[in-house]
């Protein structure tokens, strides 16, 4: 549907450098990376607003490298959403509309089923200014697929709300998508590339590092920038289902594995935890932890403050664990030991 080809940029002295990728139609496509990466230049590029020194983008099969952005039938939700504050939600929603020719009842129909389905329906008289940032996000959404764009960019867009209105627009993205929408999310938290993308790329001084699914970025990052970046080594796609335990539920592995996690409800998604969370023992653990694995060492990393250790519990699991436990253990590759976690320390994200 949407394919970028080579395409270069010089910026002072930044360069956006022959970046190549393709979207594919109905897709939620992830751009991660630093601050200063390149990602909102390279949104701007696809948008229209900043013409690019070398390259090709073609959309629905034509180029259009130099048409202007009211040709190109592509959205783009900034990061400060630059809704109009002097006018009202009705108002802002049917800028667009008008500017296609909509009055009367046919321009109030769809004003109201877009603010309908975007949950400010009771906001259409208030005035933009006086919304909280949600608000202002949900308005701008629907302001900008009024004109129901082939492409909708988005850069940054949860990054200015509290955590309860982040997991209230997930979902509303996420239906979005599922509706057919292609979508292209600018964003530095890996937690929105797990939650919401089909596919991940990575970006870092003006450069493409990686691009595959989560599943590839997390679990087989392709250099240790991207490692470092995306923070998680024990990433596992899982479904939950109830348990007999109070507030928990398990996570099934597609190894048969189960783990036990704090989830509001059933659901697909993936369980991350980090390696210091892990605790790493010879025999059975005497704890009140309910996840508790026998496995092997399979290989074992120096770090600066003791060791990675990874153990094969039918998934590879890493471990941190100091030099001194290494030598009172006598840790090392083929020894059998026991792996425990607390579901506290387990986090789920849903994909659902």
């Amino acid at each position: 549907m949407l394919s970028i080809e080579n395409i270069s940029k010089k910026l002072g002295a930044f360069l956006l450098s022959s970046i190549s990728l393709s979207v594919n139609r109905g897709e939620y496509f992830i751009i991660l990376g630093p601050s200063g990466a390149g990602k909102s230049i390279l949104l701007e590029i696809i948008a229209g607003l900043v013409q690019p020194d070398d390259g090709k983008l073609t959309l629905n099969s034509k180029d259009i490298t130099t048409s202007p952005i009211q040709l190109r039938n592509i959205g783009l939700v900034f990061q400060d959403f630059a809704i109009f504050p002097h006018l009202n939600v009705r108002n802002n929603i049917a800028y667009p509309l008008k500017g296609k020719g909509l009055s009367g009842s046919a321009l109030n129909r769809e004003v109201l089923s877009l603010a309908k389905k975007f949950g400010v329906s009771h906001l259409l008289k208030q005035n933009a200014s006086t919304l909280s940032g949600g608000e202002q996000q949900r308005v701008a959404l629907a302001r900008t697929l009024a004109l129901k764009p082939d492409v909708l960019l988005l850069d940054e867009p949860l990054s200015a709300l509290d955590s309860e209105r982040r997991v209230e627009l997930r979902s509303l993205l996420r239906g979005l998508n599922r509706d057919g929408q292609t979508i292209i999310h600018v964003t530095h938290d890996y937690e929105e590339a797990i939650a919401l993308g089909h596919r991940v790329a990575i970006m870092s001084g003006g450069k493409l590092e990686q691009v595959g699914t989560p599943e590839q970025i997390f679990n087989k990052p392709a250099s240790t920038f991207i490692a470092n970046l995306v923070g998680v080594k024990n990433f596992f796609l899982a479904s939950l289902t109830e348990s007999n335990e109070v507030n928990l539920m398990k996570a099934h592995l597609a190894s048969g594995l189960i783990f036990y996690v704090y989830a509001d409800a059933c659901g697909s998604g993936y369980i991350t935890f980090p390696d210091n969370s892990v605790t790493l023992s010879l025999t059975p653990p005497q704890s009140s932890a309910l996840n508790s694995f026998s496995g092997e060492i399979v290989d074992m990393y120096p770090q600066r403050y003791g060791y990675e250790i990874v153990v094969n519990i039918k998934v590879k699991i890493f471990v941190n664990v100091t030099h001194e436990s290494v030598l009172k253990l006598n840790l090392k590759i083929g020894s059998r030991v026991w792996i425990s976690l607390k579901a506290s320390n387990i986090q789920f994200i849903r994909v659902d």
